[in-house]
């Protein structure tokens, strides 16, 4: 592979990962009180539970909208990392575009897979659409020919839609 084409791809990953995959203060669905405490795994305590569910009757929902909505993000960055990973080793290796292309057809078939996974999780019927077409859109990618040039063209408005559009 020409190390021009893959420097550009890797660029072209870089702009998704800095397009706003994490949260937005502004946007971000509405988390456990301030008091309340959050386990490791980012998911709220019992306590957390027991005190923002008496501030709402929805707030079950919203919780487990705010869980999806960071899953899918969280997938997107670890899936645009591992592509970068795989654009830097097949410079290295100076694979061809078929070689790469291949690569990244897996990822992005994986990626489309996990995604649908937080879908089928998803309680809020807008939020499962959503990530339901945000994996369709991932699987689009796996199956583009160039998936390279998808990345470049198609990948890049995920995240910043899903940062507009997947909160409570």
């Amino acid at each position: 592979m020409h190390r021009s084409s893959a420097t550009a791809f890797t660029l072209a990953v870089l702009v998704v990962l800095a397009a706003g995959c994490a949260d937005d203060d502004t946007d971000a669905a509405p988390g456990p009180s301030a008091g309340a405490t959050v386990a490791g795994t980012g998911e709220a305590t019992p306590d957390a539970v027991t005190a923002t569910a008496t501030a709402t009757p929805t707030t079950g929902s919203t919780l487990n909208t705010a869980q999806v909505c960071r899953a899918v993000d969280q997938l997107i960055i670890d899936g645009s990392r591992q592509i970068v990973a795989d654009s830097t080793e097949a410079t290295r290796e100076e694979l061809t575009p078929e070689q790469l292309n291949g690569k990244l057809k897996g990822r992005l078939s994986r990626l489309a897979d996990d995604v649908r996974e937080q879908a089928r999780r998803a309680q809020d019927a807008r939020i499962k659409k959503l990530v339901d077409e945000t994996a369709a859109k991932i699987d689009d990618g796996a199956a583009a020919k160039s998936p390279a040039s998808w990345m470049g063209s198609e990948f890049v408005d995920i995240p910043p839609r899903l940062t507009r559009d997947c909160h409570a």
